[in-house]
């Protein structure tokens, strides 16, 4: 009888950081990018794309604003951040909280386990529809990028 193939990294601190190459680069990769939006102002025109929907519709999607917000968030101005989208500013620390379970529990090399149902699901999309729609109604001016 053959033994089974490990699959996961052994025990101790070795097999800690092998485990957390995937959830290190993933890090990697999102400083990164908010390292790029902090160094390239998208308040200044020419250097990233124009929103599709904002250009052919004038309306703003759930997104507009998402890039000031990072620059503003990586140069440590809340205010600014949240003023330009806050739906983005929530989303960077669920992100960063999502993140850091995941480490942790990868570090531990038990997996993490996120079980959205519809009703999650249903609540998200309820919450970007909403948000989408009160700014661009006369009376979200202050959810306006």
């Amino acid at each position: 009888m053959t033994p089974e193939p490990q699959t996961t990294a052994p025990p101790g601190p070795a097999g800690a950081l092998k485990r957390l190459a995937v959830p290190l680069g993933l890090l990697g990769s999102v400083t990164a990018a908010f390292a790029y939006v902090a160094t390239v102002d998208p308040n200044d025109p020419g250097h990233y794309p124009a929103c599709p929907l904002l250009h052919y519709t004038g309306l703003f999607c759930p997104g507009c604003g998402g890039l000031r917000s990072a620059h503003a968030l990586a140069h440590g101005d809340l205010s600014t951040a949240l003023g330009a989208n806050a739906l983005a500013v929530v989303g960077y620390g669920v992100f960063a909280v999502v993140w850091a379970l995941w480490a942790l529990r990868t570090a531990r090399g038990r997996p993490l386990r996120l079980e959205l149902g519809r009703a999650e699901l249903w609540g998200v999309g309820i919450v970007v529809a909403l948000f989408t729609l009160v700014r661009n109604l006369p009376f979200g001016g202050a959810l306006h990028p």
